[in-house]
């Protein structure tokens, strides 16, 4: 797809919109595996024991919701705004690396009903947050401190898979 090139007063590209359409469908992509593999109402789930300071389960809901939607925006307006082709495919690259290790979270703690693998897996995916936040920064600033809550409840996800493995 072509794209015209026009810059608006403060130095931004115009039509950026591809990009955030992109990042849209790649983000809804990666919650829907997601969600398809969480069982948090199964028997394995339940039978763990697991910190009193875990959130309800409709928490989790309500938090990853806008979080997703930080995402797609962040990665949409760093892609809009990296300065050329080479950087555009390292950050692609970065977010879609990102987005498999979210998604696949879900399918090694609950599909594997593995807690370990679990632990693993967001263990990755923190070091992944940490690249795509300093891959974006180096691009766009604003949207790299859009990644931060993000990044945060991830680590605090590790927290409370780390506790559950102890526990279990």
């Amino acid at each position: 797809m072509r794209l015209i090139r026009r810059y608006g007063g403060d130095g931004r590209r115009t039509g950026s919109w591809p990009y955030f359409a992109v990042t849209g469908v790649a983000v809804a992509a990666a919650a829907l595996a997601s969600a398809r593999a969480v069982d948090a109402d199964g028997d394995w789930y339940r039978s763990l024991r697991k910190p009193l300071w875990e959130p309800p389960p409709r928490a989790f809901g309500a938090v990853w919701t806008p979080l997703y939607a930080t995402i797609a925006y962040a990665g949409g307006r760093a892609l809009a705004t990296a300065p050329n082709r080479r950087e555009r495919g390292l950050l692609a690259a970065s977010l879609a690396a990102n987005l498999t290790l979210n998604a696949g979270w879900s399918r090694l703690f609950f599909g594997l009903r593995s807690t370990r693998a679990g632990l693993a897996g967001t263990v990755l995916l923190d070091v992944s947050n940490g690249e795509l936040i300093r891959r974006v920064a180096r691009t766009d600033r604003t949207a790299a401190a859009a990644l931060l809550p993000y990044a945060t409840w991830c680590a605090f996800a590790t927290a409370l898979n780390a506790s559950i493995v102890r526990q279990n």
